[in-house]
Order: C-alpha cells, then sequence, then structure tokens
C-alpha cells in the first residue's frame, strides 16, 4: 500500500471518529429533540393518509384532497416538505405511526377515546356521523335489531367501539372485521351487493353516492362526531400540539378553513337517487358525442365542469327549449345569442362555444378581490340571475358583516333576492336567488359525479387491459358501466 492510500485511510478514520463524537449535535440527527424539532430539523413533514376523493387523491390537475391541502399548508407553516404516504387500511397506517414512519395521520378520522391511550388528537376540522348503510332495493333496516345479513367493518377504525356499544345493547347483533379493505372498500362492496352492511361516514357516503348511487343510508349511528388528526404521544411533549393548535388558529382567523370547507364539504347536500342514475347514464350514452366539444370550447375551466353547466341548463340535449324561450345545449337567449356570433342555438357546437365565451367574460368581469377559484361560482350565479343580481347578492353578504368575497359566505344571502324584506337594500331588486342557489349547487353535484364516474371508468379498464397483458389471452372487455354496478 503507498503512502498516499494510507494517508487517505487514516484521513477516513479520523472523520469517521469526529462524526461519532459529534453526532448528537448534528441537525438531522433525529435521537433527540421534541417532535417539532426532529420535523424542522428533518425538512419533512411525513403524513400517512387514506386515498380517497376527500382525504387524498391523484388526479390530472394533481394532488387534491381536503386533507391533503391541509396537510400542505401546515407543512408550509412549519417551513417543510410535505411527504404522503397512502394505504389502504387505518391499521396500516396506525402501524406507520407506531413505528416512526409518520409524523401525523390526516385521513379524516373521528375523535375517538380508546385512541387516546396510545395517540393524541389534533383540532377539530369538521364533523361527521357514523351511518349504516344497506345496498338500495333490499329492505331497510331501522336499528340494529333489523340486521339481517352480514354487517363488516375495516380493522382499526372508530366503527369497532361504535359496534361494541351497540351490541351491549342488541345483544344478536353480530359483526367481523377485515384487515384487507378499506372503509371505503366496505362501502363499494355493499353498493355492488358482494356485503349486506357496513358503517361508514356520512360526509364519505354522500360523496360516494355520487358515483355509487345504490348505496343507501339505513340510520345514523352516532350523534356527529369530530374528525381530527392523530399523532404520537409523548411523555412532555407538547411541541407538535402547540404548532397545530397555531396553525388552526390562523387558518380560521384568516378564512383558509372555512373556504377549504366549502370547496370539499359545501355541496354534498341532498342525495336524488333518480336523478342521479339518470346522470351517470347520460354520461355513457349522450356525453360522448359532445365531449369533443366541451374540451375544445373550455377556456378558463375544466372542461368537465363545462359539460356540468350544460347538464343542468339542458340534460345535454341541442333541442332543448324552455318557456322562456332560451335554447340550446348551453340554453342561450335570443340576444345573447346574438352577442357571441351564435347564429343557430340548436347546434350543439355553437351553443357549447357560445356558452363558453359568455362564461368567460362573465369571470373576467368579477372583481378582482374575489379568489381565482372561486370566481366561477359567482359567474355562474350571473349566469343564471344576472351579473346586477350577483353583485346585489354581494352587497346583501357586506352589510350584514360577512365576506363579499368568500362564496361560502356569498351563497348564504343568495335566496335574500327573492324575500321582500331584503329587496329595498338592493341595487337591482327581486332576483330568484333561491333558484341561482340550486343552481350552482347542482352543477357543483353533477361535476363531481362526472368526475368521479370518469376516474372510476379509467381505472376499471385499467386493470382489465392489466389483466388481459397478464393472461396474455384475448379476454372480453367488460362493459365499465356494468363493471362499477357490479
Amino acid at each position: 500500500m503507498t503512502r498516499l492510500k494510507i494517508n487517505y485511510v487514516l484521513m477516513g478514520i479520523a472523520a469517521l471518529l469526529l462524526a461519532l463524537a459529534l453526532w448528537p449535535a448534528v441537525p438531522w440527527h433525529r435521537g433527540d429533540g421534541d417532535q417539532l424539532d426532529q420535523i424542522k430539523s428533518r425538512g419533512e413533514l411525513r403524513v400517512s393518509t387514506l386515498n380517497s376523493p376527500l382525504t387524498f387523491m391523484d388526479s390530472p390537475e394533481g394532488n387534491l384532497g381536503f386533507d391533503y391541502e391541509l396537510a400542505k399548508r401546515f407543512a408550509d407553516y412549519l417551513g417543510v416538505t410535505l411527504v404522503v404516504s397512502q394505504h389502504t387500511t387505518v391499521d396500516a397506517m396506525f402501524s406507520e405511526l407506531d413505528h416512526d414512519k409518520a409524523d401525523m395521520l390526516a385521513s379524516g378520522l373521528v375523535y375517538n377515546n380508546e385512541r387516546l391511550k396510545n395517540y393524541r388528537a389534533g383540532p377539530e376540522y369538521y364533523s361527521i356521523s357514523q351511518q349504516l348503510v344497506y345496498r338500495q332495493g333490499a329492505a331497510r333496516p331501522k336499528s340494529f335489531a333489523d340486521i339481517k345479513g352480514t354487517l363488516m367493518v375495516s380493522a382499526g377504525t372508530a366503527h369497532i367501539a361504535t359496534l361494541e356499544a351497540a351490541g351491549r345493547k342488541f345483544p344478536n347483533l353480530t359483526w367481523s372485521t377485515t384487515d384487507k379493505m378499506s372503509p371505503r372498500d366496505l362501502l363499494q362492496q355493499v353498493e355492488s351487493g358482494k356485503l349486506d352492511y357496513t358503517l361508514g361516514d356520512s360526509v364519505t357516503i354522500a360523496l360516494m353516492q355520487r358515483v355509487y348511487p345504490r348505496l343507501a343510508v339505513a340510520f345514523d349511528v352516532t350523534e356527529d362526531e369530530p374528525v381530527t388528526w392523530y399523532y404520537r404521544k409523548q411523555p412532555d411533549d407538547d411541541s407538535l400540539s402547540a404548532a397545530m393548535l397555531d396553525f388552526f388558529s390562523q387558518i380560521a382567523d384568516d378564512g383558509t378553513l372555512e373556504k377549504l370547507e366549502e370547496k370539499y364539504l359545501g355541496h354534498v347536500g341532498d342525495f336524488d337517487y333518480v336523478d342521479t342514475r339518470t346522470f351517470l347514464n347520460a354520461i355513457d350514452k349522450t356525453l360522448p358525442d359532445l365531449q369533443p366539444l366541451f374540451e375544445k370550447y373550455a377556456q378558463d375551466i375544466d372542461w368537465r365542469l363545462l359539460a356540468a353547466i350544460a347538464y343542468q341548463e339542458s340534460h345535454w340535449d341541442p333541442q332543448a327549449k324552455s318557456p322562456t324561450g332560451v335554447r340550446g345545449v348551453m340554453m342561450l337567449t335570443r340576444a345573447t345569442a346574438s352577442g357571441l356570433d351564435v347564429d343557430d342555438r340548436t347546434d350543439a357546437e355553437q351553443s357549447i362555444r357560445g356558452g363558453a365565451l359568455y362564461l368567460s367574460r362573465l369571470m373576467e368581469k368579477m372583481p378582482e378581490t374575489i379568489p381565482q377559484d372561486e370566481k366561477i361560482w359567482f359567474a355562474l350565479a350571473a349566469y343564471n340571475m344576472g351579473y346586477g343580481h350577483m353583485l346585489d347578492a354581494r352587497k346583501l353578504t357586506a352589510q350584514q358583516k360577512a365576506n363579499p368575497d368568500s362564496w361560502a359566505d356569498v351563497k348564504q344571502r343568495l335566496p335574500m333576492l327573492n324575500q321582500k324584506r331584503y329587496i329595498g337594500r338592493t341595487t337591482y331588486g327581486y332576483a330568484r336567488g333561491t333558484q341561482a342557489y340550486n343552481y350552482v349547487e347542482n352543477i357543483r353535484r353533477y361535476q363531481l359525479s362526472l368526475v368521479g364516474y370518469l376516474m372510476e371508468r379509467e381505472k376499471k379498464q385499467a386493470q382489465q387491459a392489466a389483466l388481459q397483458a397478464q393472461l396474455g389471452q384475448g379476454y372480453p372487455v367488460v362493459d365499465t358501466k356494468e363493471a362499477l354496478e357490479e
């Protein structure tokens, strides 16, 4: 061995001994320090979640979900990078927390006293009730005493404690758990008729019904319960808890929390089984002919939102006509059509082009103080009842000391536009404000159904393609409509 190589070896040994001596002091060392220090030293907030439209979802527009957006903002607040790991079961999430592979769980989990024995809970950010679900068309149980069939819940969920409590009142109640399927998987099993009953949370059920309409609610099992984040319990360490409290206090004060609640929860509303089934059928039968036009002319908005607007207007019927004389897919008035160079309102392409252009112009007119991602809802209200009446709704909102730039605040004032006691406070007088409110909410629900249904259909097609490739045989492609209903 040459002297040069020996020197390098000695230098390496010296460097190693120095590193070992300084190990406790280096900023990325994770053995000491409170939870918050460890997160900041690492530069990452590690969050475990379940993959679902409400909590976390990959989409063409990027990552979405109520919990994802909250966690992303919390990571920004801490000055670190968000790292998300997805799981299919609640047990898998808590296992990551137990083995220090996650800093917290953000997945719409309800506050549960049993969990507090080993974990800590963050602030409440919305509430749900637990519900028993069954398949539309089957006999509806009115209580646990009417259960006749298989009831299953996912391991690790708060549903287990709920059923244990119910069992003390209904001794004949039997149920089982699975560690193979998530609560969402079990809801799909019920909707397809493969499982008789399961428990779910009210918000997730309401969202899933837009894509799986045969999912029906039998009864509420619990009163409203808070939803919270969970993280490890460490003695004499309140650092992460204090950071969460300050973060949630800030986003509550500046309106961020209310905005996210409106985005993900504000349009859940009542469920209409017949209307939803009719819409899903139209996606398969009518939309394919019009989809290229929606994709072509959608400008400031997603084409699926433009399609949802058109369905609310005409049910995608180019020949549609109302008693007031509006016509076509986008139900344009004669005067509006003329200003948009639409010669034939019953021509699908002209109508969609004109409607999209008119909506774009309305969005450009929206006050600059309105957040960009909320301008579309104000524009739709104006599309339905007129721009001046939309300004009146903002005026009433400001008069009542609420935020005229927040759709969550303004939409609550829309029904006031058709109430006598408020008309005198407006500039443009009476308007069908309740109709405008329902109009926008219906469009948002149609958009939710359309996006979810298309994603599920693409998933089924991908699974079928993968199966064919794996088997190397010419199996017939499963009809995706039937596949979603099975």
